[in-house]
C-alpha cells in the first residue's frame, strides 16, 4: 500500500479500518473474560453446579472457537475479510443477547442451553481476532503495520476491563445483553469498512484461497512455528493467572481471588502490548522484541512461583507483571498475518490464534502426567512453563524476519 511518507508511520493507526478492528476485539475480549466472571453466579441462579458442571460449559465454548477458527478462516480467504468479520460479531452478538435469556427457552434443560449457547459465542467470537488483524496488516503501509496491529491488540485486551465493571455491577443476564449490544455497535460501525485491496487482487488471480491442504503443503513451517510462539501466552494466562486460586493454595494462601488476579494480569497486558509494539518498530524487528519478552515472561513466570504465602495484593501485582510479560501478544498476532500469503491469510492467522488459546485443557493433562512423575503441583507448573518458553525461543528464531515484509503475494 502507497503512503504519504512526510506522514508519521503511527498516524495510519487512525483509520476507520483499524478503529473499527481493535473494537470489534474489545467485544471478543468483552464475552470472553465475561463469561469467566458470570460463569459462577448465572450457573448457581439457574441451578447448576459451578464446580462439577462449569468445565462442561468452557469445553463447549472452546469446541466452539476451534470449529469457528477453521470456518471464520476458511470464509475470510475465499470471500473475503469484511465479510468474515461481518459473521463473526454478528454471530457472537446474537449468542450474547441469547446467552441472557439462558433457562427461558422451551427447548432442553439449563445446562443443555448454557452449553449450546457457549458453544455458538465460541464459534463466533474464534473469527473475529484474525480477519480484523489481516485487514489491517493489508490496510496500512509496511512502515506502520506494527503501529496499528499494537493498537488492535491493546486495545481489544482492554475488552476486559469493560468486562469487569459489566460483570461487578450489573446483574449476569444484563451483562450479557450489554455485550450484545456492543457487539451489534461494532457491526453498525463496519458497514462503512472496504474490503482489502490484496484480497481483491489475489481473488482476481485465480489461485485456490483458504484451502487448508494447501496452507499445509506450502506453509506448515511457518504455521508450526508461530503457534509454538504462542504457546506461553495461554500457559501463563489460562493456567497461572485464571487458577490462581489452586496456585495460591500450592503457595500457602488459600482464598486468593482469581477474578482479581485475570483483570490486573489484563491490566498488565495492555501495558505489554503497546510496549512490545513500539519495542519492535524501534528495534525494526519482530523476532528481536518477541524474545525480549519470552525472556520477561519465563523471569517473571519464576518469581510468581517463588512466592511464599503471598496475599491478594502480592498476587494482583504479579499479575500485572506476567500481564505484562505475555505482551508480545500483539506481535504473535501480527506475525501470525505477515508469515502467509494472501490467499491463506486469514485461515492461517485464524486457526493459530485459537490453536493457542485452545491449548489450556492439554496443560492441564501435561501437569497431570508430570505429577505422576512425583513432582509437587508448582515444579510441574515450572518445568512446563520453562519448556514453553525455551521451544517458543527457539521457534522465534527459525522464523524468517517479518517486519516491513510486502504482503502482496499468493501461493500456488
Amino acid at each position: 500500500m502507497t503512503a504519504n511518507p512526510s506522514l508519521p508511520a503511527w498516524r495510519a493507526v487512525f483509520t476507520l479500518t483499524v478503529i473499527a478492528a481493535a473494537l470489534g476485539y474489545f467485544a471478543d475480549i468483552f464475552d470472553i473474560v465475561l463469561f469467566t466472571m458470570v460463569r459462577k453466579p448465572s450457573m448457581i441462579e439457574l441451578g447448576l453446579d459451578p464446580a462439577t458442571q462449569g468445565t462442561i460449559l468452557l469445553d463447549w465454548q472452546l469446541g466452539g472457537m476451534l470449529l469457528g477458527g477453521l470456518v471464520f478462516g476458511i470464509l475470510g480467504d475465499l470471500v473475503g475479510r469484511r465479510t468474515a468479520m461481518f459473521a463473526s460479531i454478528l454471530t457472537y452478538s446474537i449468542a450474547n443477547l441469547a446467552n441472557a435469556c439462558v433457562g427461558w427457552f422451551p427447548v432442553g434443560d439449563n445446562l443443555t442451553q448454557y452449553a449450546a449457547l457457549r458453544f455458538l459465542s465460541g464459534f463466533g467470537l474464534a473469527g473475529e481476532l484474525g480477519a480484523a488483524i489481516a485487514l489491517v496488516s493489508e490496510s496500512v503501509p509496511s512502515r506502520s503495520r506494527g503501529y496499528a496491529t499494537t493498537f488492535v491488540a491493546a486495545l481489544g485486551i482492554s475488552g476486559a476491563v469493560g468486562a469487569w465493571v459489566a460483570a461487578t455491577y450489573c446483574p449476569w443476564r444484563w451483562a450479557y445483553v450489554i455485550g450484545g449490544l456492543l457487539g451489534f455497535a461494532v457491526l453498525a460501525l463496519r458497514l462503512r469498512v472496504m474490503e482489502s485491496s490484496l484480497f481483491d487482487r489475489a481473488v482476481s488471480s485465480k489461485v485456490r484461497r483458504g484451502d487448508p491442504l494447501l496452507l499445509l503443503r506450502t506453509s506448515w513451517r511457518p504455521f508450526l512455528l508461530c503457534t509454538l510462539i504462542g504457546l506461553p501466552l495461554w500457559f501463563v494466562v489460562g493456567k497461572l493467572v485464571a487458577e490462581s486460586i489452586n496456585v495460591g493454595k500450592s503457595l500457602g494462601s488459600p482464598g486468593i481471588n482469581p477474578a482479581d488476579c485475570m483483570l490486573w494480569c489484563y491490566v498488565g497486558l495492555v501495558a505489554g502490548d503497546l510496549a512490545s509494539g513500539l519495542l519492535s518498530q524501534w528495534l525494526r524487528s519482530r523476532r528481536l522484541a518477541i524474545s525480549i519478552f519470552l525472556v520477561l515472561t519465563g523471569a517473571l513466570s519464576f518469581g510468581y512461583l517463588a512466592q511464599q504465602q503471598p496475599s491478594q495484593f502480592a498476587m494482583n501485582l504479579w499479575s500485572i507483571a506476567l500481564g505484562l510479560g505475555c505482551g508480545y501478544w500483539a506481535l504473535f498476532v501480527t506475525i501470525g498475518a505477515e508469515q502467509f500469503a494472501t490467499n491463506l491469510r486469514v485461515t492461517a492467522a485464524t486457526v493459530i490464534t485459537n490453536l493457542v488459546r485452545g491449548a489450556v485443557p492439554l496443560w492441564t493433562v501435561v501437569l497431570g502426567y508430570i505429577a505422576v512423575g512425583g513432582l509437587g503441583h508448582l515444579d510441574a507448573l515450572r518445568l512446563l512453563g520453562g519448556a514453553l518458553v525455551a521451544i517458543a525461543l527457539v521457534a522465534t528464531w527459525l522464523l524468517p524476519e517479518s517486519f516491513g515484509k510486502e504482503l502482496d503475494y499468493v501461493e500456488r
